[in-house]
């Protein structure tokens, strides 16, 4: 059982790791603002849930892994509000290409 958690944990952390490196990619691949947003903001919060879910079997204490999700979901209001400000921006033009 212990060996089962230990394999999905990684299996977890690995998946998440490859989220943010395909994030990457895109951010650096794409042509236009608004699509490196895309790739980067789904990318990327896909990338931390999956890392989060690897990393919770690892504490002890249920508040340990409650603090973790609570950071999930304050990096994912960060980022919603980022994007939002970053494709303002860009529509209206005051970014560069």
């Amino acid at each position: 059982m212990n060996a089962t958690i230990e394999l999905l944990s990684i299996a977890a952390i690995a998946a998440g790791a490859f989220f943010f490196l395909a994030g990457t990619v895109g951010l650096l691949r794409f042509p236009d603002t608004l699509t490196r947003l895309h790739a980067l903001t789904k990318a990327d919060n896909l990338g931390l849930g999956l890392i989060v879910l690897g990393l919770m079997p690892r504490f002890d204490s249920a508040f340990a892994a409650a603090k973790l999700v609570v950071v999930w979901f304050l990096v994912m209001l960060a980022s919603a509000v980022v994007s939002q400000l970053v494709a303002r921006a860009a529509r209206r033009g005051d970014l560069p290409r």
